[in-house]
């Protein structure tokens, strides 16, 4: 039997300051098998849960509903890419748009996030392990197209014009060939 409405949950998630008591709300969320994302949003936002409470709620979340696993670790991804990337270098964003791509790999928006987080005068993420998960994502995602040139611009970021030009060259003549 549930002991909280979905609206009590809702106000834990988004206010609540107490880790107990929000995971006391959570754990009844999963019980009644409340699969809306938006009210996990709330949880995802809360400003008074560390990095570590997060990880366990969305890692949670998404192996009790693996069908908003993609879009639990594309909300994760985002609000450690916003709110925590001066504590850990955007690796928690990185980790969950990683963890996304698995669960869609044909889908762009996981690389091309990731590739939006790089900081070229910190190197943050690590390029090289950026650029890689660029590449690997190209065996898979639908609009290669995309990713092409978002891996070409990142190379130019880098001063690196031969590797610029060679991914917008593959580009140019994926656009070629589709027309």
């Amino acid at each position: 039997m549930s002991r909280f409405s979905r609206e009590e949950i809702r106000e834990r998630f988004a206010n609540g300051k107490d880790f107990n008591e929000i995971f006391d709300a959570f754990e009844d969320a999963l019980e009644q098998r409340i699969q809306d994302v938006d009210l996990y949003r709330l949880l995802f936002w809360n400003p008074n849960l560390k990095a570590e409470e997060l990880c366990l709620f969305g890692e949670k979340l998404a192996k009790e509903f693996p069908g908003i696993a993609y879009e639990t670790y594309m909300w994760l991804a985002s609000v450690f890419e916003a709110t925590y990337a001066m504590y850990d270098n955007y690796e928690l964003a990185m980790k969950y748009y990683r963890k996304a791509a698995q669960q869609r790999p044909s889908e762009v928006l996981p690389y091309l996030n990731a590739a939006d987080c790089y900081d070229p005068d910190l190197n943050i993420p690590d390029f090289e392990s950026l650029v890689e998960f660029l590449r690997n994502g190209l065996q898979y995602v639908v609009e290669k197209r995309t990713l092409l040139y978002r891996i070409s611009y990142l190379f130019q970021m880098r001063g690196e014009q031969e590797q610029a030009d060679y991914y917008r060259t593959l580009a140019d003549e994926l656009d070629q060939n589709q027309n």
